[in-house]
């Protein structure tokens, strides 16, 4: 049991590092949606062209990257919406044996599906190396490539799920994942 927790403490490091240097797009997200409401204020005011499709596209690839990224984290943290009917009155080894069936079963297979279908799209777009058709706009091409790499994180912590789910099957004893703070 304490080896199928070993085998899962780096994927979870993984995906808390990575929650955490994602995180910060939030702040850069939201001083980038000030500072496009403010320079359109005052270019109107000034009759000046202060903003761009840049600046409100970056804001966007901003957003994408924070929610792409952040999801094995939020996994990780057991943050995901989660509908529960019978879930929460189970013992804690059936809770288990739901995560590990849901992770195996579903997320693990959609996120190899999700893969699949995207990568010719993300590949013909580094051929092309695909622009914003908005003048002024973004590159499109690494907006693109995340999409690949958010699911690749997310199994890789899905497999850390699956090993500690695993775990708590075996040895009831084990640890329990921890409830996510109210606010998440």
């Amino acid at each position: 049991m304490q080896r199928l927790l070993s085998l899962a403490a780096p994927l979870d490091r993984l995906s808390a590092a990575t929650g955490r240097a994602v995180s910060w797009l939030s702040l850069l997200m939201v001083l980038l949606g000030a500072f496009n409401a403010l320079a359109r204020y005052l270019g109107r005011f000034a009759s000046l062209d202060l903003s761009s499709n840049a600046y409100i596209e970056l804001q966007w690839y901003l957003f994408s990257a924070l929610f792409l990224l952040g999801a094995a984290d939020t996994l990780r943290k057991d943050g995901h919406v989660r509908v529960d009917v019978f879930y929460g009155r189970l013992p804690p080894r059936g809770r288990a044996a739901i995560d590990l069936a849901g992770t195996l079963l579903l997320l693990i297979p959609f996120c190899v599906l999700v893969i699949y279908m995207s990568w010719p799209a993300v590949l013909s777009s580094w051929q092309l190396a695909e622009q914003s058709p908005d003048p002024g706009g973004l590159p499109r091409y690494p907006i693109k490539t995340l999409i690949p790499l958010c699911f690749a994180l997310l199994i890789l912590q899905a497999l850390s799920e699956a090993l500690k789910a695993l775990s708590r099957i075996i040895n009831p004893e084990s640890p329990e994942p921890q409830e996510p703070p109210h606010g998440r």
